[in-house]
């Protein structure tokens, strides 16, 4: 068989994360981005072509897939002309800037039947999937709060970049913690499903020279009891990723770093802790290989679109909570 081709729309830093991997997997890769400089440098790291427009890039043939890995504001509209087309689409989280046009997305899929996978990258990640089943087994009793946390200077991001020119900057191309740091409010989900109600506050409180929001706090209650606080931060040093399960039999605390899962039953400060050795790129080589298997008629299986819209609808409850000043019941 040859080579699966991948159209890999936006060619910055995730685009070409992508590429790197699927060309390591055996895959072939072309590049759209209406950057000169973007594309030169695709062009020069992967021997491909590429394109200044995804309508000429598109009709020129020959593509088995789409990777969709430009700024948020785009997301849907590049999508659909590729779904219409019977190519299936890897998508960068999220799904789009509001639900509305998420629930376009997925009205598009839904009449072509092409298959969407979502870029919710930490669900690919060992050791929360481990953390899952932890949770699964009862280990900690039943979990009666969690606290997520994700604190980042954004400045630190992309070196050398300025920030003027990233997009995370900017709240008309769906930049900010709220819409790219979601992957928390997704992993919330995947953890315990959807809450019935919460109160956000999504601010610009920074100095940071940026038109996006830089800090997000949720305080959210789900109807089994369970409570939950979301803290997303593009001001932070040291950076921090971290969770903490509180359960009525003990604790378990994840850190990305280190790379580990502690847990603790006891009254005293007596952890098991838990060490892995996967690296960051680990989990996008994952997500390229269940991409690469539904190219070949598998499933999409970790992240659809139904992740992605229950995402988007805490987002929006999170935007309404914040301009409302009050509590936000969640259909």
């Amino acid at each position: 068989m040859s080579k699966r081709h991948i159209l890999i729309v936006g060619t910055g830093s995730i685009g070409l994360r992508h590429g790197r991997n699927l060309t390591a997997l055996g895959a072939r890769v072309s590049g759209m981005d209406p950057r000169p400089d973007r594309r030169a440098d695709f062009a020069e790291a992967f021997d491909a072509d590429t394109f200044e427009d995804l309508e000429t890039a598109l009709g020129s043939g020959g593509f088995d897939g789409v990777a969709v890995c430009s700024p948020t504001r785009f997301h849907v509209e590049q999508c659909i002309p590729a779904l219409e087309q019977g190519l299936p689409v890897l998508l960068e989280k999220p799904v789009a800037k509001t639900l509305a046009e998420a629930r376009t997305l997925a009205d598009a899929l839904a009449r072509t039947g092409t298959p969407l996978l979502l870029g919710y990258t930490w669900r690919w990640w060992p050791p929360l999937a481990r953390v899952r089943e932890l949770l699964a087994e009862g280990v900690i009793g039943a979990v009666r709060y969690v606290d997520f946390t994700m604190s980042a200077h954004l400045a630190d991001w992309h070196p050398g970049e300025p920030l003027a020119e990233f997009f995370m900057s900017s709240a008309e191309l769906g930049g900010g913690a709220l819409l790219d740091e979601s992957h928390w409010v997704d992993l919330m989900l995947w953890f315990f499903g959807r809450p019935d109600s919460l109160s956000a506050r999504v601010e610009k409180i920074s100095d940071l020279e940026i038109t996006s929001d830089d800090n997000v706090d949720m305080m959210i209650n789900f109807a089994n009891g369970l409570r939950a606080n979301l803290h997303l931060d593009l001001y932070g040093r040291p950076h921090r990723k971290s969770i903490r399960f509180i359960g009525e039999g003990g604790t378990i605390m994840w850190s990305e770093t280190p790379n580990q899962i502690a847990v603790c039953t006891e009254a005293g400060e007596v952890w098991r802790e838990e060490t892995f050795a996967c690296e960051r790129n680990d989990m996008f080589v994952a997500v390229a290989e269940e991409f690469l298997a539904i190219l070949d008629g598998g499933p999409v299986t970790t992240c659809g679109i139904d992740d992605g819209l229950g995402v988007m609808a805490l987002l929006e409850a999170a935007r309404q909570s914040h301009d409302s000043g009050r509590r936000i019941k969640l259909d």
